[in-house]
């Protein structure tokens, strides 16, 4: 099924978002598991409110954030979602890669916990790589979290260390922009030969 297919992952705030653009920028195509996420909890509004209640959804959107505060320390509330949400999102990645396998190209798909959750035959992956340091600056920075918080988060996925041995690839965003374009071109290089 996934025969072109490359998977994109990392950690948090390593800047998978960023190099999914950069990729898209030399023509391939992606797709967002994220995205995808987000429109299928939005459109399972009803069953968040009897699984989870009412004070998780208001006006037929799921208040992501209160959610993701309820699910973050609790993995029996956690396994419900998921138990919910993870069958529908890769109904929706199997339809799209339907498509995308039609062109015989490689394309990608952005799988944030690709190696936690094992929920995917795909045979290449790239894992966006930067120090756990700078995940701390990149998400206390932009989600204005105290590192603490930051720490928490990080420490609740796979560590990156283990991901970049797991990979196919290892794109390093530790340092500036032009790096990180020069590391997308050494990779496209790479997936293309």
């Amino acid at each position: 099924m996934f025969k072109n297919a490359i998977a994109l992952t990392g950690g948090i705030a390593t800047g998978k978002s960023t190099v999914a653009n950069l990729f898209m920028l030399h023509g391939f195509l992606t797709i967002d598991a994220d995205e995808i996420a987000h429109k299928i909890l939005d459109e399972n509004s009803s069953n968040i409110e009897k699984l989870f209640g009412r004070k998780y959804v208001l006006n037929n959107k799921v208040l992501r954030k209160d959610l993701g505060n309820l699910i973050f320390n609790n993995t029996e509330e956690k396994l419900k979602l998921e138990k919910l949400l993870h069958p529908l999102i890769k109904e929706e990645i199997i339809l799209k890669a339907k498509i995308f396998e039609d062109n015989d190209k490689p394309y990608l798909i952005d799988i944030p916990l690709f190696f936690e959750n094992k929920n995917y035959d795909i045979k290449r992956s790239v894992v966006v790589y930067t120090s756990k340091d700078i995940q701390i600056q990149r998400l206390t920075k932009r989600d204005k979290s105290t590192k603490e918080d930051a720490l928490l988060r990080i420490n609740n996925q796979m560590n990156i260390e283990d991901k970049k041995e797991l990979s196919t690839y290892v794109i390093d965003n530790s340092k500036d922009l032009p790096h990180l374009i020069a590391e997308v071109e050494r990779i496209k290089k790479e997936v293309l030969s």
